[in-house]
């Protein structure tokens, strides 16, 4: 997970509060499955935002929306966008490699102090990354309620037998 040890790393020195959620949380937390792209949910106020996409931007990792990385940190475009264009996730990537892919969420559907304050550290190759915890990965993934989020939840369903569905 080169890109995962990239970005949590920078991250990490950077001082951004995140933490990781989507298909890579739910490797970290057990269940081996592909996945393309980097979910992260940022704690959203504008200066960590803004470190964030610095740090993103240092990686090589690019917008996918034609706009600037830094209209994503203003809160009242971040916002027009979730309102009006629907968008749950700003894509950052890499216009050389399509396999370095990070998408941030606009607006976490659980807010990121509980994320946060939930989350586990998890140790990847010497790396501490900051992962959603398995109870509210589950509650995000019951949200999104695609095909693929109920296949993982029942794949994690499998592997932590004592997993509880009833809080978000």
């Amino acid at each position: 997970m080169p890109l995962l040890q990239d970005v949590a790393a920078a991250l990490e020195e950077a001082g951004v509060a995140y933490v990781v959620a989507g298909g890579v949380a739910v490797v970290l937390h057990g269940h081996v499955r592909t996945t393309v792209d980097l979910d992260i949910a940022l704690d959203l106020r504008r200066e960590n935002v803004e470190r964030a996409l610095e740090v993103l931007g240092g990686l090589g990792l690019r917008p996918r929306l034609p706009v600037p990385a830094s209209d994503f940190a203003d809160e009242e475009v971040r916002e027009s966008w979730v309102r009006d264009r629907n968008l749950i996730a700003f894509t950052m990537h890499d216009p050389s490699d399509a396999r370095r892919e990070v998408d941030l969420f606009a607006h976490p559907p659980i807010a990121f102090e509980d994320l946060w304050r939930e989350s586990v550290v998890v140790d990847v190759a010497g790396l501490a990354v900051r992962v959603v915890s398995l109870n509210h990965l589950v509650a995000m993934k019951r949200i999104a309620g695609r095909e693929q989020d109920r296949a993982d939840i029942a794949a994690l369903q499998r592997i932590h037998p004592g997993l509880r569905l009833d809080r978000s």
